[in-house]
């Protein structure tokens, strides 16, 4: 929600309202790199909250960008929903991420309507007072509705198993806010910080590791006051190079929002890499349009993290966006969740990276899932996460393989986990190897 500061006339809502901020640039426009020149004292005197946005900054907002070119062509598989659940709806509001948003999921009787639900499902989405239900009307036409064990219905719609806390489960498993420093800053690595922008996504999954913020109001709303004090905190530790955007999703943002955020983090002459830890490429995107795409070039190097879980999420859009924001010279790489009953096999895992890497998206993390509360279900042994790994190393491309890790808890970061490669020595002192074959081989090491 985007609310007017009392010291202030103007709101953001209103600074973003006026038709010429989001149109598109002449394609010669010359800009430069670290553009100064924007007046963003208008955004530095507003409030921003880590909740939805009001539903009439969302009409507002969607009113100005239906003037805008189509971010992305819809699919036959988007049209023939859109034709079956919002049938009133024409097809340049379904292809506009601002309706989307105005449109999600978040009640009962809005979710009944698109998919059979069990008794358990019901009873779970109306006991819920953890994290709120939110899905994108595009995220749900992917989901099969008389399908129980649909792997993306498993990440969005709740189940009566998320209500049992497992020994070693914590709200904030990875004590992130003990790393805080600064309220909405986490400094856990010695040259880099995770600034947590905002509170709100286009779609709350269920695993979420940071369900204790996402979607809630109170002790986690940051405002502007709260960014400033965040890029304080950098610019006076030098030894930080890097910084990564998260949230909450950062693509919830406006553009001039985002923009503002990013060109004083560029500004920051210490600051060599800004990196975007995203999900809405995959559950809305609309949200990628060539504005978004030019903007975030002017202010390279920014790379982009987008959280994939399934090879289901791959469709006509989100290759659209992917190669929109690849077009814009933005490194892009992938984040994935190992999770029980959704993505737990070498063949799902393989697909998905093989045609992430014909998307120019290459396969970054795999992680365990964190023990946050109420989540056994979701989580598989660390066994699984080495037998996928071994299924992977050797079998397909070398870039297509990611980095399995556990984020330790208590604030230990992320560690990497890997099968054994490595046996030892001999009593020559060669490395004694195991190859992805099982077969072994010495390397060796006299120097």
């Amino acid at each position: 929600m985007i609310m007017n500061d009392n010291s202030s006339n103007h709101s953001i809502a209103q600074s973003v309202n006026s038709p010429q901020s989001e149109e598109p640039e002449p394609a010669d426009a010359a800009q430069p790199p670290h553009n100064e020149t924007q007046n963003f004292q208008q955004l530095e005197n507003s409030i921003f909250y880590l909740e939805a946005p009001t539903e009439s900054s969302i009409i507002s907002n969607f009113k100005r960008a239906q003037k805008l070119n189509e971010a992305v062509k819809p699919s036959v598989n988007s049209l023939n929903f859109l034709k079956k659940y919002y049938s009133k709806a024409a097809k340049k509001e379904w292809n506009n991420w601002q309706w989307q948003l105005k449109n999600s999921i978040t009640k009962l009787n809005e979710l009944k309507r698109i998919l059979n639900l069990t008794k358990d499902e019901e009873i779970a989405f109306e006991k819920n007072d953890k994290l709120p239900i939110r899905i994108t009307p595009y995220y749900a036409s992917l989901i099969d509705a008389k399908n129980i064990n649909d792997p993306l219905r498993k990440c969005m719609v709740p189940v009566a198993d998320e209500f049992i806390k497992s020994v070693g489960e914590e709200n904030d498993p990875l004590s992130e806010d003990k790393q805080s420093p600064v309220k909405g800053l986490v400094h856990r690595y010695p040259d880099r910080v995770l600034f947590l922008s905002t509170g709100f996504c286009f779609a709350n999954c269920r695993y979420c590791t940071r369900s204790r913020i996402v979607g809630h109001q109170g002790a986690y709303n940051l405002n502007s006051r709260h960014w400033d004090k965040m890029i304080e905190y950098i610019e006076q530790n030098k030894n930080i190079r890097d910084v990564l955007i998260s949230g909450g999703d950062p693509l919830t943002l406006q553009n001039e929002h985002l923009e503002y955020l990013i060109s004083r983090l560029r500004n920051i002459k210490h600051i060599e890499i800004i990196r975007i830890g995203t999900k809405a490429p995959v559950v809305l995107p609309q949200r990628v349009t060539q504005s978004l795409a030019k903007m975030l070039k002017r202010y390279h190097p920014v790379w982009m993290n987008i959280h994939f879980i399934h090879p289901n999420e791959i469709t006509p859009e989100v290759i659209q966006a992917c190669e929109m924001l690849a077009d814009a010279g933005i490194p892009l790489g992938s984040q994935t969740v190992l999770l029980k009953g959704v993505n737990d096999s070498v063949d799902t895992l393989k697909r998905l990276y093989h045609q992430l890497v014909k998307m120019r998206i290459r396969p970054y993390y795999l992680y365990q899932c964190d023990p946050i509360s109420g989540s056994k279900h979701f989580r598989t042994s660390v066994d699984k996460g080495l037998e996928i790994m071994k299924g992977l190393r050797g079998y397909t491309t070398g870039f297509a393989v990611p980095q399995y890790v556990i984020d330790a808890p208590n604030g230990g970061g992320k560690t990497p986990i890997l099968p054994d490669y490595y046996q030892g020595r001999d009593a020559d002192g060669n490395v004694i190897l195991k190859n992805f074959e099982g077969k072994f081989y010495k390397y060796p090491d006299s120097i």
